[in-house]
């Protein structure tokens, strides 16, 4: 949760879905949320039906203090899909949690999705000057819109037609009263994959949701491809011509978890080969390396392996608190550092440190926890990054800053070092990113959070508007 430390992209969504005939779908879909619990805190639902009726079960918080008394139940039930949300577009709401129900002339519809579109403003107002009344602030609500108004036919045909005129990252699970269906965008930006149980099939944002529940990982989809699955089997549709695509390569540093595989390629490989370059790159001598918990932690091992020295536990997480202590005053989140990282002395006392994190953002956060190893003992922190630095928003689903608070839009690498008190700094290189992917085409990734090369044009919006656009227009 590490909206908490005010220094790092916060995450994005996780989506899930079960098809399933004599099993409990709706908890086989609580233990995959729980699994893609890192994907997003704020909230969770989980939709299910027995394919007559349809219910919501949706709450602020985590996946356990939501369904802390039960998941949502119907006898016979066989579908269900789920969701886990930081909000990357409207506030963090009830009204705004997923998946969303609606009715419409094809009967019930319950979706939930992950990303962003950047087109969704456009598309929202004309259908506003249209008539058409949105409940919440999320763009998600503009896909549910377009699939009802469509002409066409069926639902699959209704969704395709709706995903041709948004544009931008998403990923999608969408549940009929007896269709469970997935859909990626053509860029690829999100990670969505299937896999087999005995007796159906589970579509979940990453593989670790398979594993947890003893699904057979088979593939993930294909950017812009659509699979439907219901009583007939699964078919597989491919909505959108072939384009370049541009996988988010946070999701290797940073956002998925480790465990997971995410187009074939180990999510733990690339972070473990991402600390090996990081050693060769800098060249850091230090007694001792040792990571900011817990994302930093798998190329710090990488680092500790290819330079020589030890990797020990420097910094110890408190795995322990709760969502009250995400504060909202610089002052508050001073303290909440403290209640969530603690120096070990006994273990940097003396000693020469090298510190392994994923990422800087405003760097706040990177400078506390250096102050906090020199009072611990430190003699010097050497500071490494498994990522080029971050001088630019996202608009595909990751709720960033405004460049204006990105330390790396308006300070030099040396700049940076001096406002965190680091000894030395060093931000792995674009070559070195690329070449950690030892599994997938590193032509084939979205960096534009490094160098602003956007694959996808953005549509208008008021400035400084961001993740509140449908919040904050005027009447």
């Amino acid at each position: 949760m590490y909206e908490l430390l005010g220094n790092k992209w916060h995450e994005e969504c996780g989506v899930y879905g079960v098809f399933a005939h004599d099993e409990d779908v709706s908890a086989l879909t609580y233990l995959g949320l729980y699994a893609l619990q890192h994907r997003g805190q704020e909230s969770a639902g989980i939709a299910v039906t027995d394919g007559a009726w349809m219910d919501v079960t949706r709450g602020m918080g985590l996946v356990n203090e939501v369904f802390r008394h039960q998941v949502p139940h119907m006898d016979n039930q066989y579908i269900a899909i789920g969701h886990v949300r930081y909000s990357t577009t409207g506030s963090s709401l009830l009204q705004n949690t997923q998946p969303l129900i609606v009715n419409y002339s094809g009967g019930k519809i319950s979706l939930a999705h992950n990303g962003n579109l950047t087109n969704a403003m456009e598309i929202r107002k004309k259908l506003e000057d249209d008539g058409t009344i949105f409940q919440t602030s999320i763009d998600t609500e503009v896909i549910l819109n377009l699939i009802a108004r469509s002409r066409k036919e069926t639902v699959e045909e209704r969704l395709v037609d709706s995903l041709n005129q948004v544009k931008g990252a998403y990923c999608i699970t969408l549940m009929t009263e007896t269709k469970l269906i997935g859909a990626r965008d053509p860029q690829g930006f999100r990670p969505l994959c299937l896999g087999k149980l005995e007796n159906g099939w589970v579509l979940s944002s990453e593989s670790c949701g398979l594993d947890v529940i003893g699904a057979e990982f088979v593939r993930d989809i294909e950017p812009g491809e659509m699979v439907i699955i219901d009583d007939s089997g699964i078919k597989s549709v491919h909505f959108a011509p072939k384009q370049q695509l541009a996988s988010c390569i946070f999701e290797y540093i940073y956002f998925a978890r480790p465990d997971s595989v995410i187009d074939g390629q180990s999510v733990h490989d690339a972070r473990f080969m991402m600390g090996r370059i990081l050693a060769r790159e800098s060249k850091f001598k230090g007694d001792i390396v040792i990571s900011v918990p817990d994302s930093g932690t798998t190329a710090a091992t990488g680092y500790a392996y290819e330079a020589g020295i030890p990797f020990v536990e420097g910094l110890m997480k408190n795995r322990y608190i709760g969502r009250t202590f995400i504060q909202p005053t610089q002052k508050k989140r001073d303290t909440a550092v403290q209640l969530k990282l603690n120096a070990i002395r006994s273990v940097v006392e003396g000693k020469s440190v090298i510190m392994v994190d994923d990422s800087i953002v405003r760097g706040t956060t990177s400078g506390k926890i250096v102050k906090m190893l020199r009072n611990a003992g430190a003699k010097e922190v050497h500071m490494c990054v498994s990522s080029p630095p971050i001088g630019f928003p996202c608009y595909y689903g990751i709720d960033t800053s405004v460049r204006k608070e990105l330390i790396a839009a308006k300070k030099s690498v040396e700049e940076i070092r001096q406002y965190i008190e680091a000894d030395s700094l060093h931000f792995l290189s674009m070559e070195g990113i690329k070449e950690s992917l030892t599994a997938v085409n590193p032509n084939n990734m979205c960096y534009a959070c490094f160098n602003s090369d956007y694959p996808v044009e953005q549509g208008k919006q008021p400035e400084g508007s961001g993740k509140y656009v449908f919040e904050q227009r005027k009447c």
